[in-house]
């Protein structure tokens, strides 16, 4: 068992050494991007990455706080399953409202996610890494060759 100062160190580690790995990629339009914290220009929506003991996810994240506009980010992205799918070449998993235990210190508790897991790896274990990293570069590669056709249409959560 790790302790918090060990385990965030750990995190920080690894977060770093993908950053580094994943650095050359430009993003899809060519440019230079920073992938682990990447932003879509719409507030209260993320692309999220996310790796503890128990495995990983990465997601499209609507964390609005006004539980109906989330709604209608989840139902604008449903218009765009058909393509959203096809630029991750797999289906992932769809949640509206469900409760986020790890934004609960900021007083976010509802989230809605489109996501995927990697179950049965762990972040403090370094042989798990390279499974990771090649569990997260190819869809936040995907979600943002997604984002750069999709993006338009959410102008309206700008």
């Amino acid at each position: 068992m790790y302790s918090k100062d060990e385990a965030s160190q750990i995190k920080q580690q690894f977060w770093t050494t993908f950053g580094q790995y994943i650095a050359p990629q430009p993003s899809a339009e060519g440019l230079k991007i920073n992938w682990v914290n990447y932003k879509t220009g719409i507030k209260h929506l993320y692309f999220k990455m996310e790796a503890d003991k128990q495995g990983a996810f990465i997601a499209i994240q609507m964390s609005h706080p006004d539980l109906e506009i989330q709604q209608m980010m989840f139902d604008q992205f449903l218009g765009y399953k058909t393509m959203l799918h096809a630029t991750l070449a797999e289906p992932w998993e769809w949640a509206l409202h469900i409760n986020d235990t790890n934004a609960l210190q900021n007083g976010q508790r509802t989230v809605t996610r489109i996501y995927k897991q990697l179950p049965g790896t762990s972040i403090f274990n370094q042989q798990h890494w390279p499974a990771l990293i090649s569990f997260f570069k190819p869809r936040i590669i995907a979600l943002d060759e997604f984002w750069s056709d999709a993006q338009y249409g959410f102008d309206l959560f700008r």
